[in-house]
């Protein structure tokens, strides 16, 4: 689990980097939230996040104060002002990637993948399933697969899995893929059915049973509250 920080005087961007990370199933853990410069030196400092967001202007201490203190986190700069000198600047000083706001799924995937690729855990076999899965989620997965992609044996890496992700294989693939289908049914505006097969459901009694396990609520319901007349 990559442990992050977000530092931004604006509430609204706490709201949307918690739900496109939990939306999107990233294994990464919001360890705190700083609404100042002041206050994020200190957070970062306390808890030696691996990545941080960043915001530009903040009371007491400007982001780019912040980032000359600090070392051995990752940046991603969030900024209102897109200008060419912020951009240049925030490089000079080795940030990881630069976003705009008001911020946008895509764009945020892509800096984070950018600062840490899928490195999301201690353990490089674990990370290596997780670039699988994550790759491969809309096909047939088995632990066979998996054993021959990192090289290790079955049960090893059953265990392993469980002890960094805190979940078994299976159900981390299945909450992906709910998550993935609630994601197409509610922007793509797919049919229930339609958006399980997308993500690999061929059983679509499997999928009601694990959508409503990790939605807690059915496909038709889900549905029902981004499609009223």
């Amino acid at each position: 689990m990559v442990r992050a920080v977000i530092c931004d005087d604006e509430q609204a961007a706490y709201g949307i980097i918690r739900y496109f990370i939990e939306s999107e199933n990233l294994p990464i853990e919001i360890v705190g939230t700083a609404e100042n410069g002041k206050t994020a030196l200190d957070l970062i400092e306390r808890e030696k996040p691996e990545l941080a967001f960043m915001d530009i202007h903040m009371p007491y201490m400007d982001g780019f104060e912040v980032i000359q203190k600090i070392q051995n986190t990752k940046i991603i700069v969030m900024t209102a002002y897109g200008s060419f000198q912020y951009a240049q600047k925030a490089l000079r000083l080795g940030v990881s990637d630069i976003i705009s706001k008001p911020i946008e799924l895509e764009q945020l995937q892509q800096a984070i993948t950018r600062a840490i690729g899928w490195n999301f855990t201690s353990n490089e076999t674990v990370n290596s399933m997780l670039t699988y899965i994550h790759t491969h989620y809309m096909e047939k997965i088995e632990l066979e697969d998996l054993a021959k992609n990192t090289f290790c044996s079955e049960s090893h890496l059953a265990r392993i899995f469980k002890k960094h992700m805190n979940m078994t294989i299976v159900s981390y693939i299945n909450k992906l893929r709910v998550q993935k289908a609630a994601q197409y049914l509610k922007e793509e505006r797919l049919s229930i059915q339609g958006a399980a097969e997308k993500v690999g459901y061929q059983n679509m009694n499997n999928f009601y049973k694990n959508f409503k396990l990790y939605m807690h609520e059915t496909p038709a319901a889900y549905l029902q509250k981004f499609r009223k007349a």
